[in-house]
């Protein structure tokens, strides 16, 4: 039990981590992209839609079934299974959501290096670059320098690591208490700034301004497929927070925030990121690169671009380490429980086996680019399984369980509404809508 010695301290603390949790690099650079491609407004509306009717049900799944188990996610799952007779065996489904969120680090610590590599370069006065040709050419000499990439990975994991061992209370909910509101405030800066400087217009416009002729089915799926994978459900670390959570918090209003919170940073990612790319007249499309490879040369055609980039790539090292603390937190409870460590050698253990497969996948990036496996590249498959396979499936399993195979009553037990039409209307989503929509989004990734 690992609810016993580890509790959140206030129920802010725990909003805090999940928020944190949720909001990662995807909706810095993902969704304001994702949003201009399936028009504007429109896409907004029906991404909403999803976090809500889809993303809230689901994440409240995954909380009661935390609060319930106590435990980490296979733990948690196998006494709650136990608890109304059905078979332990869909602790499995907790075994799942621990090894996505391992396989999710090993990419996400290098892309974490990246950013803490930007960041430091920033702050030497190194990262600013008069083309877009140049910026090509220093993010490729960053992803062909093997050693490079393996420390600043390794950098983000020790400070991650650092956060976990020092406990729920000391640690996370300590850390994110001063690292999310300097998020939001790094974000508002951001976007105040654009205001004055320009091409704010052309941003509101790109993503706001609704174009119907855009949304097709297509849109439908892209939209669930955001909320799905924003929100940060099926990685385990929901859950784990969930075992940590009083029963006084309420999950329903818990969840709902979160969700909003997380939803907000990604349109005010949208407003600090595109009035710089379009009143510098680059590429809006660039993807991933928008932010390595795009924002470096709009940074130094700015006046005060050099402190704005700083700012900007400290923002980018907040949402990515405090996404590793949520990642790398149901893993270490996970190790803790099943090996009968304390925090602190589960910490070591769990960051000790993380890293060598964090080299291996800094390696896919750099001297193994040129190796492919099924016409796709390394560094594409290490990606792709956790994220577009292992999360779907997942998620499914734990919507599927909650929604059927569980009794009605224990959910109701643990989301305790108040109001038994509002735990009908829940249920009902669950059952007819989250399973459905999560199963449709595993297909098309496959």
């Amino acid at each position: 039990m690992v609810a016993g010695t580890n509790t959140w301290g206030s129920k802010s603390g725990f909003i805090l981590a999940s928020v944190g949790f949720a909001v990662g690099l995807g909706n810095i650079w993902r969704f304001p992209y994702v949003t201009g491609e399936n028009g504007g407004s429109a896409f907004v509306l029906i991404y909403l839609l999803c976090a809500f009717g889809i993303g809230v049900p689901i994440l409240m799944a995954e909380f009661l079934l935390g609060r319930r188990g106590a435990s980490s996610p296979p733990f948690a799952i196998a006494a709650v299974t136990a608890e109304v007779g059905l078979t332990t065996r869909w602790s499995w489904v907790g075994n799942l959501t621990v090894l996505t969120a391992f396989g999710i680090l090993m990419s996400y610590a290098v892309v974490a290096g990246w950013v803490l590599y930007y960041f430091y370069k920033a702050v030497t006065g190194d990262m600013l670059v008069p083309s877009a040709a140049a910026a090509q050419v220093a993010f490729d000499g960053l992803l062909a320098d093997p050693l490079t990439l393996i420390f600043w990975g390794g950098v983000a994991l020790f400070m991650a690591g650092t956060i976990i061992a020092s406990g729920v209370q000391r640690g996370i909910e300590r850390a994110v208490k001063i690292l999310m509101p300097m998020l939001f405030a790094l974000l508002v800066l951001l976007m105040l700034f654009n205001v004055f400087v320009g091409g704010m217009p052309a941003a509101l416009e790109y993503l706001f301004t609704p174009d119907f002729s855009k949304v097709d089915g297509g849109t439908f799926l892209a939209a669930l497929s955001q909320a799905f994978f924003s929100i940060g459900v099926a990685m385990a670390g929901m859950m784990m927070f969930g075992a940590y959570l009083p029963k006084s918090v309420s999950i329903a209003q818990s969840a709902m925030i979160i969700v909003a919170a997380d939803t907000v940073v990604a349109l005010l990612a949208g407003l600090v990121i595109f009035p710089m790319v379009f009143h510098n007249g680059l590429d809006v499309g660039a993807g991933t690169g928008l932010i390595f490879q795009t924002l470096p040369v709009a940074f130094a055609r700015m006046d005060g671009g050099a402190i704005v980039g700083v700012v900007f790539f400290l923002l980018l090292c907040v949402a990515a380490i405090t996404s590793i603390v949520g990642l790398s937190e149901p893993v270490t409870g996970y190790v803790a429980e099943r090996l009968g460590l304390s925090r602190r050698k589960a910490t070591v253990l769990t960051f000790g086996a993380l890293f060598p497969f964090s080299v291996i996948s800094a390696l896919t990036f750099s001297s193994w680019s040129s190796h492919k496996l099924m016409e796709q590249s390394l560094a594409f498959w290490v990606e792709y399984v956790p994220n577009q396979v292992m999360l779907p499936v997942g998620g499914l399993l734990i919507a599927t369980l909650v929604a059927w195979r569980m009794p009605l009553s224990i959910s109701e037990d643990e989301l305790n509404f108040g109001n038994s039409q509002w735990f009908w209307v829940w249920s009902r989503l669950m059952r007819f809508v989250v399973v459905p929509a999560v199963f449709i989004i595993l297909l098309t990734g496959l």
